[in-house]
């Protein structure tokens, strides 16, 4: 077991925990959430090194747990020539190597009593290890992620998609007892992320993972641990029982608001009487009833529960329009190729109208981020863009976008803003107010950064979106926003996305990459397809319907209809069994 008590940390410019407590327990699956910035990764460096940080508190971890470990930041070494079975048995055939070579020095030794102790030390570290079944063990998680067929090709041929679950294999075939994840999922297309489904799901030990990934997390976990505005929160059960759980505080929580703020004014209106008959008679003992009732009130203002879990306030993203373009095409692709080693698109054509908002669904390393940057750029013979659109663009490589040595401030007043109070009254609708504001761009966290693209593209009053994985690092809250943002715009979008969320949620069609060219598919036709793979029947089509009645409840709750809400609540637990 993993023991944290009474944990704080914080950083000259912002506290991030506040005596916040936890468990991780034997086969417990975690699911680790929060809004972006939050202190997640942060956490997680604590837990993989404390001596690092001069942290408050207690942490409880046994010296011989071992932690295996998956960056979000994990970068291929593309001068290696190691193919992927080696990569992942690397330290089993290192071991293995060591041993055939002193079996070999004992056949010419003299000496041969401290070889037989070094020969009998490295079985004894390979059979710990479970060296004697690794080949079977490393090909059956290759034959669960659908990856057998990579097995002898080169770590530096895989796309990224590919090496990231290649890393979640390598680190889950020692067994660790702690296995740790920070955001494995980001930029995973849909076969690779329905792989890592499977991979966490057959995993035996205790799993902590950082992820905002909605499949993943209605899919994989049994325990939820939420750390939000420097407090944490444990929660046993899925995280659709989690959400559901909030909801129905959020509905307490309200309810209890409303009748002490009926009960708070029926003071107030008794305590102006009271100083009204005070200002005319000056009896002591009105005096003192008055003092009673002040005091009173004050109890009850101080009683309002806070719950920051319960209503954590979403970025108020907006996509609004300067120049609005009729019914017409605004960006032509005709014959497009582009190839790098090989040939990743060939052929290409299709038309985007001036409100038509489109995905484009296809395998990591398949050419998509560099169609979307060429259309971006309007360099490219192939492409035609109408003289009337203006365009802006979300990129996966944050760093084509921000400045990592500008401030927040800077980044603003560089995109175009007059003043740096106009930037913060902007910026402060995405969650950016106090001394953030001044902190330079390479410090944010993944998400931070994604959401500052979010507010220059808005700030952009583009007609035409160009967005390339803009969900990735985005906490479910800010998500959410987003999706309600690109249903209300009036302009184009063109989005690179493997969330199925976003695609199904925001998208009127796809345009799905097949044998190196594209061709467009319905919605419909789109939601077949995944449905064969990665959904039981009907799974979004009742994700929808839950949707729905969780936003019949958010407009009962806004008119303090709690009768009817309960009524909802009902249903939407009805729902709920059935996912």
């Amino acid at each position: 077991m993993i023991k944290v008590e009474n944990l704080s940390f914080s950083f000259p410019q912002k506290e991030l925990y506040k005596d916040i407590s936890f468990t991780l327990e034997e086969a417990q699956h975690c699911a680790f959430i929060g809004t972006s910035g939050s202190g997640k990764s942060t956490l997680i460096d604590i837990l993989m090194d404390p001596e690092r940080y001069l942290f408050e508190g207690k942490l409880e971890i046994d010296p011989t747990c071992k932690i295996g470990y998956v960056s979000q930041f994990s970068q291929l070494d593309s001068t290696k020539e190691t193919t992927v079975f080696e990569y992942i048995g690397e330290e089993f055939i290192k071991l293995q190597n060591e041993i055939t070579s002193i079996c070999n020095e004992m056949e010419t030794s003299s000496d041969i009593e401290p070889l037989i102790e070094k020969y009998q030390f490295a079985l004894d570290a390979f059979d710990a290890m479970g060296g004697d079944h690794f080949e079977s063990n490393i090909n059956k998680k290759l034959n669960l992620a659908n990856l057998l067929k990579l097995k002898d090709v080169r770590v530096s041929d895989l796309s990224g998609g590919e090496f990231k679950l290649i890393q979640v294999m390598k680190e889950m075939l020692h067994s660790p007892d702690l296995m740790i994840m920070d955001e494995p999922d980001v930029f995973l297309d849909f076969e690779n992320l329905n792989a890592l489904k499977k991979l966490i799901n057959t995993h035996k030990g205790i799993l902590l993972v950082v992820t905002h990934n909605r499949y993943l997390l209605n899919h994989c976990f049994n325990k939820i641990i939420h750390l939000e505005n420097t407090e944490i929160q444990e929660f046993d059960g899925r995280y659709i029982e989690y959400n559901f759980s909030l909801l129905q505080t959020k509905m307490e929580l309200q309810e209890i608001a409303v009748a002490e703020a009926e009960e708070i004014e029926r003071y107030d209106n008794i305590i102006d009487n009271l100083r009204a008959i005070a200002t005319i008679n000056s009896d002591a003992s009105r005096g003192r009833a008055l003092k009673a009732r002040v005091r009173f009130q004050e109890r009850l203002e101080a009683r309002r529960i806070k719950a920051p879990f319960v209503d954590i306030k979403q970025p108020n993203i907006r996509f609004g329009i300067e120049n609005e373009i009729e019914d017409s095409m605004v960006v032509k692709v005709n014959n497009y190729s582009v190839a790098f080693d090989e040939l990743l698109l060939e052929n290409v054509s299709f038309e985007i109208k001036s409100t038509d908002k489109v995905a484009i669904i296809g395998p990591n390393g398949t050419g998509k981020t560099t169609l979307l940057r060429d259309i971006f750029n309007n360099n490219h013979e192939s492409i035609d863009i109408n003289d009337d659109v203006k365009m802006a663009y979300l990129s996966q490589n944050q760093g084509e976008v921000l400045k990592d040595s500008n401030t927040i401030l800077e980044e603003f007043i560089d995109a175009g803003f007059k003043t740096y109070d106009e930037v913060r009254a902007y910026i402060s609708n995405y969650g950016f107010e106090g001394e953030i504001v001044n902190q330079k761009i390479e410090s944010l966290s993944g998400g931070e950064k994604n959401i500052l693209q979010l507010a220059k593209v808005s700030a952009s009053h583009a007609n035409v979106l160009l967005l390339d994985e803009p969900t990735s690092h985005l906490d479910t809250y800010t998500q959410i926003a987003l999706e309600k943002a690109i249903e209300d715009y009036k302009g184009a979008i063109l989005m690179i996305s493997h969330d199925f969320y976003s695609v199904v949620n925001g998208m009127d069609y796809v345009l799905i990459i097949d044998n190196k060219t594209m061709r467009k598919m319905t919605m419909k036709k789109f939601k077949k397809m995944i449905y064969a793979s990665h959904f039981d029947k009907d799974y979004l089509e009742a994700e929808q319907n839950k949707k729905a009645v969780e936003m019949k409840i958010e407009l009962a709750l806004k008119d303090t209809n709690f009768e009817y809400a309960k009524v909802l609540v009902d249903e939407l637990e009805k729902l709920i069994e059935l996912l």
